[in-house]
């Protein structure tokens, strides 16, 4: 297998870092953490030993994939703080596809990307505060690099490794480098033009945009032609009784 064509690239300045070896989760970490950050700090662990992903799911994180948050003090309500999946999407794409072709990557509502079908990558938000803006707001994201986890319970989509798909070899921390650029990248585009440059970004590569695919609640079953994304990123489908918006869900093709 090659080995990473980009290099260490470009760590972001405005960026911290922090590395460890062994963790309960990077999520738990960058809560433990969040009262003494002074600007955006990327957490990456080499291993978690109780990683988690939506709705309390089980995440495998051995070593050799991404495991990392990022934990920061976004001026945002809870509603601005949410879109930053789509941030995050954007960047995991755009840092995916140094090592894999574009084409083979797609974004799957509400926060995972998708290779060849499978899933390579998630992403988790956690947030805290009390007044109209959030306190502090972490992103976690888990890649499998290397290794894509065997006998996954309830998984819409099998679990695929960049590796696996034939994709280039790479360091989680070369990785994360290529990632929190992007990422920074995508912040400033968020403040320079605003979320609906970030939707325009994300809908050009959404999976079966315009096709029937199944969104199951935790109340009920919706089936309809996937139209888009609205301004505050929910889900909107059409189907026979008309449009339906829908803020949390998992989708099924």
């Amino acid at each position: 297998m090659s080995t990473d064509p980009s290099g260490h690239g470009h760590w972001p300045d405005a960026y911290g870092r922090i590395m460890l070896d062994n963790v309960d989760s990077t999520m738990a970490e960058a809560a433990r953490r969040a009262g003494d950050i002074d600007r955006p700090t990327w957490i990456i662990a080499q291993t978690q030993t109780a990683a988690r992903g939506r709705r309390g799911r089980v995440w495998q994180a051995p070593a050799g994939n991404l495991n990392a948050t990022l934990i920061f003090k976004p001026d945002a309500t809870p509603a601005e703080a949410a879109r930053r999946s789509f941030l995050a999407a954007n960047a995991l794409f755009a840092a995916l596809s140094i090592y894999v072709p574009a084409e083979k990557l797609s974004l799957k509502w509400p926060n995972d990307v998708l290779l060849s079908g499978g899933k390579v990558a998630g992403i988790l938000l956690e947030s805290s505060g009390q007044g109209g803006n959030v306190d502090w707001l972490s992103i976690g994201v888990g890649v499998n690099l290397r290794h894509a986890p065997q006998d996954v319970a309830d998984a819409a989509f099998a679990p695929v490794s960049l590796t696996q798909m034939g994709g280039w070899e790479v360091e989680p921390v070369d990785f994360l480098t290529t990632l929190a650029d992007a990422y920074a990248t995508q912040e400033a585009r968020l403040a320079q033009m605003g979320f609906a440059r970030i939707r325009q970004d994300w809908l050009a590569h959404a999976a079966r945009l315009g096709e029937v695919i199944t969104a199951r609640t935790m109340r009920e079953e919706i089936i309809g032609t996937f139209d888009t994304i609205d301004d505050d990123g929910n889900l909107v489908l059409t189907t026979g009784a008309g449009p339906r918006v829908i803020s949390a869900a998992d989708v099924y093709f």
